[in-house]
């Protein structure tokens, strides 16, 4: 079937804007926009049937032209209101570009499934493809943005059944480093694991094991800054609630979900968040990043080096000779005990790569231990009841745990 047929055919079946009938044909030229190409293809049309002497093609190409498209419902004769729509809608944000996506109304959908089955769908654009384009050439217009098909800052999406615009705001990302100065405050909010949350006895309702964390320091800060609906907090691993974060901290991601604003200054962020932790965390470093700077910071496996005062009750040579079986060595551990509840009984083998005593009297001694990350090193001490081998206490033949543990440096970007 020629193009001319297929044109015949879509004409003859009622009142068809030039949008539509140019768009059956949208991949066979460039250079013209869909209602450019469906008035060249009327005009062509029209020659042909005088050419061929057609009435019948004559009377339809008249009929095609008057009253309302039956495709679309001179949905693009709206393409200005919802344009206008669109930029009210976005604007109370920033952004530097963004997309418009459509969603059709099911007469819309079902009216393009009758006339693909006419014409086909080898040169055709889909409806609301040209609806996205059309409208979006009119927002940069207006806004001076550019829209942006692969990351969008902002997508604007259509919604032709509710007459609405709903928007979905990209996150921001700020990477930076944390220190934690206190023990006892977990990385993030710690439900309270009588009730899940919700509110009891064990928790005085607050529905948490803990009063505050690393993340919720940070987030009415940023919650201000960014001006944003919530955030999330990324953390390259996590230290336990009573270990201390020191050195130059661990490195993290914070999320500002759904920002209204995009730009601002991030040392003054850092100024504010130090100072409202009244000394209990401390960031640094703060710069914005994309979201692969999440995927990376969740699968590496940094290095640490921990500081660790152990309770002991055994001699300092035992102890020494112990540490220099350990330096360099590879532990066999087994999942924890301590956190069975929520991760696989594996055994892992992890890396000490350095291990040596900096202080040691009659019950307490002091070990600063550089290893693989994913190394437990409470278990390192203690043993775990043999699910870590070996270890301090299995070496010396004695009891030994881990009563004061600050984490000195965290390895990686």
């Amino acid at each position: 079937m020629t193009i001319i047929d297929t044109a015949c055919k879509v004409i003859k079946e009622g009142a068809i804007c030039d949008h539509c009938l140019g768009r059956q044909f949208a991949k066979l030229s460039t250079g013209l926009s869909n209602d450019e190409r469906g008035k060249a293809l009327r005009l062509t049309l029209s020659m042909h049937a005088g050419a061929e002497k057609d009435a019948g093609l004559e009377d339809a190409i008249e009929k095609s032209s008057v009253g309302k498209c039956w495709v679309c419902n001179d949905l693009f004769k709206e393409v200005d209101r919802w344009a206008e729509k669109t930029f009210g809608a976005m604007s109370d944000y920033e952004y530097d570009n963004f997309l418009v996506g459509t969603k059709l109304t099911g007469l819309l959908a079902e009216n393009e499934e009758i006339i693909w089955a006419e014409s086909g769908t080898a040169f055709a654009e889909p409806l609301k493809t040209e609806m996205n384009r059309e409208v979006g050439k009119r927002i940069e217009k207006l806004t001076g943005k550019r829209a942006n098909l692969k990351n969008p800052q902002v997508v604007a999406l259509l919604d032709l059944e509710n007459d609405s615009v709903g928007l979905e705001v990209n996150s921001i990302y700020i990477y930076g480093r944390y220190k934690k100065l206190i023990r006892g405050i977990p990385q993030t909010r710690w439900p309270c694991r009588e009730c899940g949350g919700k509110g009891c006895e064990r928790c005085d309702n607050t529905g948490r094991m803990y009063a505050e964390s690393v993340d919720e320091l940070i987030k009415p800060h940023l919650i201000e800054a960014a001006r944003c609906e919530d955030t999330a907090f990324h953390g390259a691993g996590r230290e336990d609630i009573d270990a201390l974060m020191l050195g130059d901290g661990r490195p993290f991601v914070v999320e500002a979900k759904h920002p209204h604003r995009r730009t601002f200054d991030l040392c003054a962020l850092e100024s504010a968040i130090n100072t409202g932790s009244g000394g209990k965390i401390k960031v640094a470093g703060l710069k914005f990043v994309g979201r692969e700077t999440v995927e990376r910071l969740k699968s590496s496996k940094a290095d640490k080096v921990y500081r660790l005062a152990i309770e002991h009750n055994t001699t300092q040579e035992k102890l020494k000779s112990s540490l220099d079986i350990l330096n360099e060595s590879v532990i066999r551990q087994k999942t924890p005990t301590r956190v069975l509840h929520r991760r696989a009984d594996l055994e892992r083998p992890r890396k000490v790569y350095s291990i040596e005593l900096e202080s040691f009297d009659e019950n307490i001694a002091v070990i600063r231990v550089h290893c693989e990350g994913g190394l437990y090193v409470k278990e390192l001490t203690s043993g775990d009841g043999g699910r870590t081998v070996p270890s301090i206490a299995g070496l010396t033949g004695t009891d030994a745990k881990v009563i004061e543990l600050d984490v000195i440096k965290v390895y990686g970007k």
